[in-house]
Formats: structure tokens, C-alpha cells, sequence
């Protein structure tokens, strides 16, 4: 059984880095405009409180999570953007102490889980590892946005393990949202940590395989860069179908950004 620790000591240090990003903006910067569309950096914050809550509900109110699954099930197109648009209506001071006081909770109920134990979400019942797992990818992903919109960029760290293994296991995740029959053998995986450590996963003589840097990697199943602008190679023809879909967060088949030459 893994410890959570790290991955949590992880998810708490990236949230504190956006939080550094965030915490002194204008109002004019809290309303610039992020890639996602129709979304500002108000918005991308007001998500990721939205969803911390949602986790903290799932970890210690059980009840109050199914509450939230049967809205998202009536509205499964835009419960996603309306509990953004909400949190995005609020004062940038409120939304920012809602979104550290949220954070602040799940990182103890999550601490505090039995070893052993599974919480109810959008998909598959999780760990406390695998929750927060799934929280470090959606805080770095959406830092991204926010970054990019502030003009700033972020330094890569080795903190992206996690992602990148989230990335890994959701292989076959990525194929089933597509209506596509997961390939029955693994593939082999090599990727460059920013530190310059080689992660590896599956077997080293897996016929089909994909090479390249773990941020180029973490980029793709998080749906933040194109497959056309970042330098990962494939070899057999599944591997190269996957990096077409792969996707690391629930839900149905992201739309995915625009290569940066605007062709697709």
C-alpha cells in the first residue's frame, strides 16, 4: 500500500506556487483571459477551489458528494463551468481565501484517511494517493492557463512524476472515452525528468513505445500543448494512437489546444 505522503507534501507545494502567483494580482489581472475559452484566471482559481471542495466532500461527506454527482449527471455538459462562472462572480479577496481555505482542509482530511481506504468521484472510486494525485495534476495544468495569461513562465520540476505516472495508467482510460478498444500488450515508456532522470514504465522490450521529456509528456495528457509541438516519438502504430487521445483527467474526450501554427 502506497504512502500518500509525498504525493500530498507534492500537491501542497504546487498549489503554494500558484498561490505566489496569484496572490498580489490586480483586478485587471484576475479578469485577463486564459486559453481555456471563456475562462480568466478568476475563473481557472474559482475551478480548482471548486473541485478541492468537491474531493473534500468526497473524503468526509459522503452524503454531500452524491449530492454533487447527481447535479453534474443532470447537467454533465456545463456543471464544470457553472461551478467555475460561480466562484469566478465572487470578490478576488474572497475567492482567494476560498480556495486556500478549501485547499487547506482536503490536505488534512487526506493526511488523515485510513490506510487503505477509497472515495467516490466522477469516475472510479480513489485512494488518498490516487486524489491527490488527480488534485497536483489539475493544480499544475491549470497554473499553466494562468500562467500564460499573466505572461510568466514556470519552471518544471520533478514534482511531475506524478503526472506522468497518472498519464501512464490512464492509457487505457483515454481509449474507452473514445469508443476504442484498449490494446491488450503495455507499452514501454521513457521519459527525461527535469532534474534529468530517466522514468521509466512497462517492460524494456515492449515492441511499442514512447520516448521524450516528461514535461512534453505531462503537457500532452493534460491537454495543454499539441502533440505537433513537443518532442515525443513513438514507435508501433497503438503508441502513436494513444498520443493522439491520451488524456489524465476524468470525464469525456478533451478538446485539447491548437498546435501553435494553427493547423491542426
Amino acid at each position: 500500500m502506497a504512502d500518500p505522503t509525498p504525493v500530498i507534501d507534492d500537491l501542497r507545494a504546487e498549489s503554494d506556487e500558484l498561490d505566489r502567483l496569484v496572490a498580489e494580482l490586480t483586478p485587471e489581472q484576475w479578469a485577463l483571459a486564459t486559453p481555456a475559452p471563456g475562462w480568466t484566471v478568476a475563473h481557472q482559481i474559482a475551478h480548482l477551489a471548486w473541485t478541492d471542495r468537491s474531493a473534500l466532500f468526497s473524503v468526509t461527506d459522503a452524503d454531500a458528494f452524491r449530492a454533487l454527482v447527481e447535479k453534474a449527471l443532470a447537467s454533465p455538459d456545463s456543471f464544470v463551468d457553472e461551478g467555475a462562472e460561480e466562484g469566478a462572480r465572487l470578490p478576488a479577496a474572497d475567492l482567494l481565501s476560498a480556495w486556500r481555505d478549501g485547499r487547506a482542509a482536503l490536505d488534512q482530511a487526506l493526511r488523515a484517511a485510513a490506510p487503505g481506504a477509497r472515495f467516490p468521484w466522477y469516475g472510479p472510486p480513489m485512494s488518498a494517493a490516487s486524489m491527490a494525485t488527480a488534485r497536483l495534476m489539475e493544480t499544475w495544468a491549470h497554473a499553466l492557463d494562468v500562467a500564460q495569461a499573466l505572461g510568466v513562465t514556470r519552471a518544471p520540476t520533478d514534482r511531475l512524476r506524478h503526472i506522468a505516472r497518472l498519464g501512464v495508467r490512464t492509457r487505457d482510460f483515454a481509449f474507452g472515452v473514445h469508443g476504442l478498444t484498449p490494446p491488450a500488450e503495455e507499452f514501454r515508456i521513457e521519459l527525461t525528468s527535469p532534474s534529468g532522470e530517466l522514468w521509466t514504465y512497462g517492460p524494456p522490450d515492449a515492441p511499442q513505445r514512447v520516448t521524450g521529456p516528461a514535461l512534453d509528456f505531462c503537457l500532452l495528457v493534460t491537454q495543454r500543448a499539441h502533440r505537433t509541438d513537443l518532442a515525443l516519438h513513438t514507435v508501433g502504430p497503438d503508441a502513436d494512437r494513444w498520443l493522439d487521445i491520451a488524456q489524465a483527467f476524468a470525464g469525456p474526450p478533451g478538446t485539447g489546444r491548437p498546435p501553435k501554427d494553427g493547423t491542426r
